[in-house]
């Protein structure tokens, strides 16, 4: 799996085969598919390995509600697992860039990701709930202007731009950068 994060990440999944997954990790090409029935199968494992670790930290104690505690938790474990597995984002970025394959991952063709219980799908929808939720809920307490979407979309956007360009642009930006903008999300967000 970790070869084949390597490759999906730095070649791209749709160009990548299980030959050279195979001579990479040095087994052969049979061995392969004892533990995965094809090359779909084998990206749904590593996503799904690392999804779960955000779920974990996602709504803790789920009560499908985010307190700001609960939120600035989630927000300090993402950004530290985009540090941590740079190379998962990277792919994850790329797939979903990938026309036909996010859409066949997302559309449950591929049975195989399975995030405590929840398709991609809905682990994706339940997250926005709960994010919705969340802003909606800070609306009681925000100047009159304040609008629960744009909110949610702002801080989506910032989030996803920033693992971007912190993901595809390695040493861009000094690592206090990287804590400033955790901070600041949190300051602007909670």
């Amino acid at each position: 799996m970790d070869v084949a994060l390597e490759q999906f990440s730095d070649t791209g999944f749709q160009a990548t085969t299980i030959n050279q997954i195979a001579k990479q990790a040095g087994i052969s090409k049979g061995l392969m598919y004892n533990y995965f029935n094809s090359k779909e199968d084998l990206l749904a494992a590593i996503i799904n390995r690392s999804l779960n670790d955000i779920y974990l930290n996602f709504n803790p104690d789920h009560d499908n509600s985010l307190s700001p505690d609960e939120f600035e938790m989630f927000i300090r474990k993402v950004f530290s697992l985009y540090r941590e597995n740079r190379k998962f984002w990277k792919l994850l970025y790329r797939v979903m860039m990938q026309r036909g394959v996010y859409e066949n991952i997302l559309n449950g063709n591929l049975q195989t990701i399975n995030i405590s219980g929840m398709s991609l799908k809905d682990f994706s929808e339940n997250m926005m709930s709960l994010l919705a939720d969340y802003f909606t809920r800070k609306k009681e307490t925000a100047a009159p202007d304040y609008d629960p979407m744009v909110e949610l979309l702002m801080f989506s956007n910032t989030v996803k731009g920033f693992a971007m360009t912190y993901i595809f642009s390695e040493g861009l930006y000094p690592e206090d950068y990287f804590e400033k903008m955790i901070d600041a999300l949190i300051k602007r967000y909670r």
